[in-house]
């Protein structure tokens, strides 16, 4: 398993994952599959500080990471908000620690103190490997979104880098 920055040849595979987390409802309150153009500007983006990581293993891409901007206000500089995607082929195998492991270091290398991250209540592979790593539940915010007609619930976590 080969763990670096994503280059914009990784874009293809990196939305592919992305849907399927949107397709699998278990990651994220969007519902919208992206497409190429919506890649390659999240993509411009995530340059300097925002990283973006990918998990390649045999050429092939299976999950990715990203730092992304928490606030645009400078009060929150210190923070990074955290993406992690797995496909599907190979969530439970340990690609999603591997991960983390590298994005955390590449936060810190960028200045950042504190890294939140929002997940779903239900999600309980995911908070597994984040309570894990060291992160901890800051709490519930009730009806937070809607998903598929009904309202749900997202759990707020952090780690202090």
């Amino acid at each position: 398993m080969r763990i670096r920055e994503a280059i914009e040849t990784d874009l293809d595979s990196v939305k592919n994952i992305y849907n399927q987390g949107i397709e699998d409802r278990v990651a994220t309150l969007e519902t919208e599959m992206k497409d190429q153009t919506y890649m390659k500007e999240w993509f411009a983006n995530h340059i300097g500080r925002y990283k973006v990581i990918v998990a390649e293993e045999e050429g092939e891409i299976v999950g990715w990471s990203s730092l992304n901007q928490y606030s645009h206000r400078s009060a929150y500089k210190g923070i990074a908000d955290l993406s992690v995607y797995i496909s599907r082929n190979h969530r439970g195998k340990g690609i999603g620690g591997l991960l983390l492991d590298s994005i955390e270091k590449l936060a810190e290398e960028n200045d950042f103190h504190k890294i939140v991250l929002f997940t779903f209540p239900f999600n309980q592979m995911g908070q597994g490997l984040y309570k894990k790593k060291g992160y901890r539940k800051v709490g519930v915010f009730k009806n937070q979104g809607i998903l598929d007609g009904e309202y749900v619930d997202v759990m707020a976590m952090e780690k202090l880098m």
